[in-house]
């Protein structure tokens, strides 16, 4: 989300739920359903996902009906040092996230992971998404139980033997804090639509889970 002149970019064709490179990664395969999920329970559940800039993703996960909430933050370091300004000078070891309340009864963990790695971003490119470079924008998840480190932890195998991507997965499984940012971070795609680096790298994204995922879009 640096503060760069950005290419226009044109939609490219949705096959296999893909879209063009700089939206999400090229698929080799469609990337297929978990084998494993976590129980369901009643009340609310949270998970916390990064993968580059936290506007996009955001973006995709505020479209997925079953989802109650999503908060843009930081995730894997300390809360003293859990600001945009010292995040991204990328000495602080946290990721930018989103932290993703959701109903385990109208859409499963496992449903989120596919959408993560189908759309929300691209699992195989290490310590940043393009346009934007460095840890931060690493691909992570956080587990917030054992169980979802479980199936996290599966399906990256699973993708990962099915050769759903045409280079390898980066994406790591760590334990760290999230801590929400700062208050125009939140809901910036709503609230931004104009915005060249919205326009360009975080609508397509948006389409692509609504192409590919209509059973789930919420609007």
């Amino acid at each position: 989300m640096r503060n760069v002149i950005l290419p226009a970019l044109a939609l490219a064709g949705l096959g296999s739920l893909a879209l063009s490179t700089h939206a999400v990664a090229e698929h080799a395969v469609p990337i297929p359903v978990a084998k494993v999920d976590v129980p369901a329970t009643p009340g609310m559940q949270t998970a916390v996902l990064a993968g580059g800039c936290f506007w996009g993703m955001e973006a995709v996960f505020e479209q997925v009906k079953g989802v109650r909430t999503v908060t843009a933050g930081y995730a894997g370091g300390t809360r003293a040092t859990a600001t945009y300004d010292q995040v991204s000078t990328e000495t602080t070891h946290h990721a930018e996230a989103v932290k993703v309340t959701y109903d385990p009864a109208r859409v499963s963990y496992a449903t989120l992971l596919r959408v993560y790695f189908s759309v929300a971003h691209d699992p195989t490119q290490l310590n940043g998404q393009e346009p934007d470079s460095g840890p931060s924008y690493r691909s992570a998840i956080f587990p917030q139980s054992p169980e979802q480190a479980k199936v996290a932890r599966a399906y990256i195998d699973q993708i990962g033997t099915a050769h759903a991507f045409r280079a390898p997965i980066v994406t790591r499984i760590e334990q760290g804090q999230f801590f929400p940012a700062e208050a125009y971070h939140q809901r910036f795609f709503d609230r931004n639509p104009t915005h060249p680096y919205i326009a360009t790298y975080d609508k397509p994204k948006v389409a692509a889970f609504k192409a590919g995922f209509p059973q789930l879009a919420a609007r």
